[in-house]
């Protein structure tokens, strides 16, 4: 296998993949190319359906290229320019600019690599095309909502559960395949543990999606509790909101406790991969716990943990971990005190 591209897999990544370079970057040589450029790839997809300048039908078009391309079902390069041109961010621009030195790369990775890669980031695909048909048409003035509580399974499962499984998949084959392991067990911790990471972004996001026209909370639980979808563009709506939105904190933080049982199942050996995926797990959970002290319906600056909080939370997790007792912990630590009001 050779080098990975630097500026490629280095600092690009780091541009567009924000807070979770902190978890590439720590991971096993073995895996890391592996799971770096999946993400770069599925950050490709993801920028080419945020295009929002650009027409439904030409982003569903690229969307539609690039995941065949990925397969190998076409050689043909993928003209990506004119889509480029119109992000604001640089690193988004450039990635587009590179995805098909990004493909290539495929190539380099072992059969049974490039398989992973490609179920996976097909399946993320597949969420990304159904969302962009899902709310074709939606606006502040007409809000689209997801259907029910099986639709959001779906979603979640889709752009971020699918993820757990190829993540599990691709270390056990490379750093732990003799170990003594429930996989079917491991593998569904995993699935919940991206679908729990995708809940926490969809309850921290819902005022920025519902004034997009966006509304990941099913119509019929809203519905079931007197509210349709563009009541909760009104603040003043959220004590009637609050018990359905706390259901799904609650939903949210269940997953992340399955997330941290998958993190502690496995070797104490895979240092680097335990921690990879107990930092996401432990700001997600801090992240809920803000999130069930505000007003969630009111616009503003986005709910989130300071860089400091994460860096105690690193640095805490680092040291602890020689200490069984103190590293399992963590996960309540992470809780914040609820706010007196």
């Amino acid at each position: 296998m050779t080098a990975p591209t630097p500026a490629l897999l280095t600092y690009l990544l780091q541009q567009v993949s924000r807070s979770f370079y902190t978890s590439l970057r720590i991971l096993p040589r073995a895996v890391r190319r592996q799971i770096s450029l999946a993400y770069l790839l599925a950050r490709a997809s993801d920028t080419i359906a945020d295009t929002q300048v650009v027409s439904l039908d030409r982003r569903l078009g690229a969307l539609r290229l690039l995941r065949e391309r990925i397969l190998g079902v076409h050689q043909k390069p993928l003209g990506l320019g004119q889509l480029a041109q119109h992000q604001s961010s640089p690193a988004e621009r450039a990635l587009l600019q590179r995805v098909e030195e990004a493909i290539s790369m495929l190539d380099e990775l072992s059969k049974d690599d490039q398989q992973l890669l490609r179920a996976v980031l097909q399946t993320i695909t597949s969420g990304q095309e159904l969302d962009l048909i899902r709310f074709a048409g939606a606006s502040v003035e007409n809000i689209i909502a997801l259907a029910t509580d099986l639709e959001l399974d779906d979603y979640t499962y889709r752009v971020a559960g699918c993820v757990g499984e190829f993540w599990t998949r691709l270390c056990r084959a490379h750093l732990f395949p003799k170990a003594a392991l429930d996989d079917s067990r491991l593998l569904a911790q995993a699935v919940r543990f991206g679908k729990g990471l995708q809940l926490v972004n969809i309850l921290r996001d819902l005022p920025e999606d519902l004034r997009h026209g966006r509304c990941y909370l099913p119509a019929a639980q809203l519905s079931a509790g007197g509210l349709q979808p563009s009541s909760l563009l009104l603040g003043e709506t959220e004590p009637r909101f609050r018990p359905l939105y706390e259901s799904y904190l609650t939903l949210a933080r269940s997953h992340l406790s399955a997330g941290w049982d998958y993190t502690n199942a496995l070797p104490r050996s895979c240092i680097r991969v335990r921690l990879a995926c107990a930092w996401p797990i432990l700001i997600g959970v801090r992240t809920l716990t803000r999130l069930g002290s505000v007003n969630v319906l009111q616009a503003g600056p986005r709910i989130k943990v300071t860089r400091a909080e994460v860096r105690r939370l690193v640095v805490r997790s680092i040291l602890y971990y020689p200490f069984p007792g103190r590293w399992r912990r963590l996960y309540d630590g992470a809780v914040l005190p609820p706010r007196i009001t």
